[in-house]
């Protein structure tokens, strides 16, 4: 149990040392059981957390209104497109501003080639604690409600394979953020993560060699493949979802063209029944329901999708209590 987490930002979890992530598991199980006791938890008694979106949400914000809530804080929403941060604030301003207003700041800003950058930018000059929401290169607390899941559903980790897949959708050209967070977290447990997905939908190549690394030191694997099917077979875990392919090309339109040669990349009941009997299926939500996956499939009885979507809230307070 870490205990020197006041202050710090969560940007990306590769940030934060093994143990400091334990620490924020730790935490998030037992504020978990508090909530389903009803045990009061008011860690954040008169502490305001400001959230500022550049792109819409529903779990996001949910998740972290209800969780300040529930900590006995406020949560503050500021939307990008509604106030003077569409007229010329800047992310040293907002950092400036809201880190005197406030007691943490939290953001989603998905843009790509300039997310992560915002943010940083926000976090260099705030004093208060930067919580990432989503940007283009991270999404760390989806990748924690992720592995929590994991962790309930499974226990040990060591030696379960977990294949994070591409699979098409049609809706738009979905942020890299959730299979690089994912890949970069799961790697460091132990487990043998596989990254399936098309040519064109590579990922950044930095984050491939830090999650390579991770593997290495945990003892598990990062393994690449291009067969949709090949992935599903004797998985333990199947994360099968969307992304764009803007290592490939910047415009959406042809990125969306290519995503359409790979129609046939969805996750029915055939696929799932290659995976172990008991496999899990997981998605950050929402799915593109009847192309990216069936519904007999999220429906289905291997779905743990509401349980991980659950877990957003128990992760984001306890890294809220933790660093705020």
């Amino acid at each position: 149990m870490q205990t020197h987490l006041r202050g710090r930002d969560m940007i990306t979890t590769q940030e934060w040392t093994r143990d400091e992530i334990d620490t924020i598991l730790d935490v998030a199980i037992d504020l978990k059981r508090r909530r389903a006791l009803g045990e009061e938890h008011a860690l954040l008694r008169d502490k305001v957390l400001a959230m500022l979106f550049f792109f819409s949400s529903t779990r996001t914000r949910a998740s972290f209104e209800a969780g300040m809530a529930q900590l006995g804080g406020h949560a503050q929403f500021i939307e990008s497109k509604t106030t003077q941060i569409a007229h010329g604030d800047t992310a040293t301003e907002i950092g400036e501003i809201l880190g005197r207003y406030n007691d943490g700041i939290a953001i989603r800003q998905v843009d790509w080639d300039l997310g992560n950058r915002y943010i940083r930018d926000v976090a260099a000059a705030s004093r208060v604690p930067v919580l990432n929401m989503q940007c283009d290169w991270y999404h760390p607390f989806q990748a924690l409600a992720d592995l929590l899941t994991i962790v309930e559903k499974r226990g040990d980790l060591s030696g379960l394979t977990v294949n994070v897949s591409w699979a098409y959708a049609a809706s738009y050209q979905k942020p890299l953020s959730v299979p690089q967070s994912l890949i970069l977290l799961l790697t460091r447990y132990g487990i043998d993560v596989r990254l399936t997905h098309p040519p064109e939908f590579k990922l950044q190549p930095e984050i491939l060699e830090q999650a390579e690394a991770n593997a290495e030191q945990s003892g598990g694997s990062l393994a690449l493949g291009n067969d949709f099917d090949a992935g599903f077979e004797g998985a333990d875990v199947v994360y099968p979802k969307s992304w764009g392919c803007m290592l490939t090309t910047p415009d959406p339109e042809e990125s969306a063209d290519i995503g359409a040669r790979y129609k046939d990349w969805i996750a029915d009941e055939r696929r799932l029944s290659s995976a172990s009997a008991s496999a899990g299926y997981m998605h950050c939500l929402p799915a593109d329901r009847g192309v990216e996956v069936t519904d007999a499939v999220i429906d289905g009885p291997n779905s743990w999708v509401f349980d991980e979507a659950e877990n957003r809230l128990h992760v984001q307070k306890a890294v809220m209590a933790l660093t705020m």
